[in-house]
């Protein structure tokens, strides 16, 4: 029985995980979750303290760690380099101080990485040797399985499509305007909706999201998502610009990448039934035709525990490589 940890480290909040590996399939011990401290040393005592009174609770032995945590880092030095969403974490060499402390293999790899391995071994993406998986959450980022491997490019940087510019004009996304994670994540949408309910307000329209100016500031994908599965139809315009940007730069990772399938996850399989309709007319219309033939776009399987498996997929890549 091998027993592998996985630590999910995240802007508001950090996850410690014992899990059990059996025949390729793991099963999850034990989880525990706390708000994210403010210093990078407090955090990680904490995830010590937790993961030890996991052990000795469990009366374990454990054989890999694996951290999935926002980037940008270095994954092959095991450092945490700047993310934006944890500030003060700079330069962190999270992987040797676990070694040090628990002498097993560690390994480091960034959330949208770790979440095309989870999708990959476990998944949406499972059996495929080449699939790309979309995180569509808060932000927009990619990782990418080719021929059968985990690709993170030159300086571990590959994969960032929310960088991307689809426009001239649009939401701000990874401090850009009219970026793809400008016009498809959970802070895009919700800004793009602002931009919009503000207009028809002014217009005295009242879309369902947001009834008076003084809401606009409390506008949410979520509120924007229900409205539109409602009918609204300034929420369903809101969704019709984003899958037109969605489906027009998935045509772009069909004709670069050739994958067997795409996996979104968050709000695309929350919104399939809106957004599904919206990204094959633009598949069908931009990608080249033997390509699209081969590639399926779906939504992630795993769901909420994709989070969990993620850290595991990064502590069995850990293992396995020690046992090389």
């Amino acid at each position: 029985m091998t027993i592998l940890a996985g630590l999910d480290i995240g802007g508001t909040k950090c996850a410690v995980i014992l899990g059990k590996l059996i025949e390729g399939q793991i099963e999850i011990l034990e989880r525990i979750a706390f708000p994210t401290p403010g210093a990078p040393d407090q955090s990680i005592q904490k995830m010590i303290e937790s993961l030890d009174g996991l052990i000795e609770k469990h009366q374990v032995t454990i054989a890999a760690i694996g951290i999935s945590c926002g980037g940008p880092l270095d994954s092959r030095k095991g450092v945490i380099l700047c993310p934006p969403n944890l500030p003060g974490w700079d330069h962190i060499e999270i992987v040797d101080q676990l070694k040090a402390y628990y002498h097993v293999p560690v390994a480091l790899q960034n959330d949208a990485n770790a979440g095309a391995m989870a999708e990959w071994r476990w998944g949406a993406g499972k059996g495929t040797e080449n699939m790309m998986f979309l995180t569509f959450g808060t932000g927009m980022g990619a990782g990418l399985i080719l021929n059968g491997q985990l690709y993170s490019g030159t300086n571990d940087l590959a994969g960032e499509v929310g960088h991307i510019r689809l426009a001239e004009e649009g939401p701000v996304g990874f401090g850009k305007a009219g970026s793809f994670e400008g016009f498809c994540s959970g802070g895009g949408i919700a800004r793009l909706a602002t931009t919009m309910a503000k207009q028809a307000l002014e217009e005295e329209k009242r879309p369902q999201f947001c009834q008076t100016l003084d809401e606009l500031h409390d506008i949410t994908t979520k509120k924007v998502g229900e409205a539109a599965q409602n009918g609204d139809e300034l929420a369903l315009k809101v969704f019709s610009i984003v899958g037109y940007h969605l489906g027009r730069a998935l045509a772009l990772f069909v004709d670069i990448l050739n994958p067997e399938k795409i996996v979104i996850g968050s709000i695309y399989g929350r919104q399939k039934i809106i957004l599904e309709p919206l990204i094959k007319k633009e598949l069908e219309k931009e990608a080249i035709g033997l390509s699209l033939s081969v590639c399926e776009v779906v939504p992630a399987g795993l769901g909420e525990s994709i989070g969990d498996l993620a850290s595991f997929s990064v502590a069995l890549l850990a293992f396995e490589a020690d046992k090389k």
